[in-house]
């Protein structure tokens, strides 16, 4: 796994626990509460999550990036 600046290494399985620790339950958001397994398979969808976790709020871009990939990694399209 490449480690790039400012991020800190993490196995999938905490990182899961961590980000699956609190629900996700403002229904503009309901889409965070996709299949753990897709989370398990990309570092970015977990990094999402962990965002709103910790704010509470995504930026549209955030949403946009988000919602994308999920479908990419549905088709097995996933470059991770």
């Amino acid at each position: 796994m490449l480690v790039q600046y400012r991020q800190y290494t993490i196995c999938p399985d905490c990182h899961l626990k961590q980000i699956f620790s609190e629900q996700v339950d403002d229904r503009k958001y309901n889409f965070l509460n996709a299949d753990p397994e897709l989370y398990r398979q990309s570092r970015f969808l977990r990094n999402i999550r962990q965002s709103y976790i910790r704010s509470k709020e995504l930026t549209d871009k955030q949403v946009k990036a988000f919602k994308e990939t999920l479908v990419k990694i549905k088709k097995g399209e996933s470059s991770e």
